[in-house]
């Protein structure tokens, strides 16, 4: 999606808290495929982990890391994880559901795709 549409929309990751750290909730997926991780206890340890994701799923996008009070994360409700789309006077245009049931890249898309045009396409920024 950041690549069809980076051209119009600013994308922006927003690393929180880690949902599912070895030292409260682990799962046995991430044991699995090896991402055994504590939840960081300082800015530092949370900007060490957010890199290996960030690198881990190949972003190609801007990632930036929450404060250790966890502000973004409260204001927009985003644990585990979430998608919105803000508009150029800084509103909530789009609020997508709560992951992991409610986090459906494909309805941002589509929202995209009537907001902002087809993917590829020139048009107007949400």
């Amino acid at each position: 999606m950041h690549q069809q549409y980076r051209d119009r929309v600013a994308f922006l990751f927003v690393y929180i808290r880690e949902a599912h750290p070895s030292d409260e909730w682990q799962l046995d997926e991430n044991t699995n495929e090896d991402v055994v991780l504590t939840q960081p206890v300082s800015f530092g340890e949370r900007r060490e982990v957010a890199n290996q994701c960030s690198q881990a799923l190949a972003l190609s996008m801007p990632c930036v890391i929450d404060d250790m009070d966890n502000t973004a994360d409260t204001l927009y409700a985003a644990w585990p994880e979430r998608m919105f789309v803000v508009d150029v006077n800084g509103r909530i245009a789009y609020a997508g559901g709560q992951g992991p049931f409610g986090f459906k890249p494909e309805e941002v898309a589509a929202w995209l795709g009537r907001h902002v045009g087809p993917a590829g396409s020139p048009g107007a920024s949400p």
